[in-house]
């Protein structure tokens, strides 16, 4: 009596589509409840103040580079994408002549940001930048001053929300 009535429960849910009306019952449910996508270019996620994006060179106040070409970033770099070459100044000090990076090669840890004595080196929160010809990914030394000067309220901003847990 139990195997006749499994096969005739079978049989109607074979023939119903019993499954099949479950499913399109769970997308009824969600198809008039509350949306939670993002509609990207319009609405942005919101994010950490320690995000880590495209690098950047910041510089004093007074307009000169931060840089003191001590090589700390191009040594503690797992990935080996920072390339730095310096020489000495008239005034004693030493500066950058040739500071990039590989951006391909860069696995974003954060660890030369970490490592810059001078808080030179920073990850500003930019994610979005494409590159369109074959050699936008090394970023050189100008590029990355004028990316310094261009977020850095940014930075600033962010590095203030983060001084408590430094």
């Amino acid at each position: 009596m139990k195997s006749i009535k499994k096969h005739l429960c079978h049989w109607v849910k074979t023939f119903t589509l019993w499954e099949l009306l479950k499913g399109l019952a769970l997308t009824g449910r969600y198809l008039f409840a509350r949306k939670v996508t993002i509609l990207y270019p319009e609405e942005k996620m919101p994010r950490s103040n320690r995000m880590r994006g495209i690098h950047a060179l910041r510089r004093y106040p007074n307009g000169e580079e931060r840089c003191i070409a001590c090589k700390l970033c191009e040594a503690v770099c797992p990935a080996l994408a920072i390339t730095i070459d310096s020489e000495a100044r008239e005034d004693g000090s030493r500066r950058t002549t040739r500071y990039e990076i590989d951006l391909f090669k860069c696995i974003y840890c954060g660890f030369c940001e970490e490592s810059c004595p001078v808080d030179s080196i920073v990850e500003t929160g930019e994610t979005h930048y494409v590159f369109t010809e074959r050699g936008q990914n090394i970023i050189d030394k100008p590029l990355l001053l004028a990316l310094g000067d261009k977020y850095e309220a940014d930075l600033a901003r962010d590095r203030a929300e983060d001084a408590p847990y430094r």
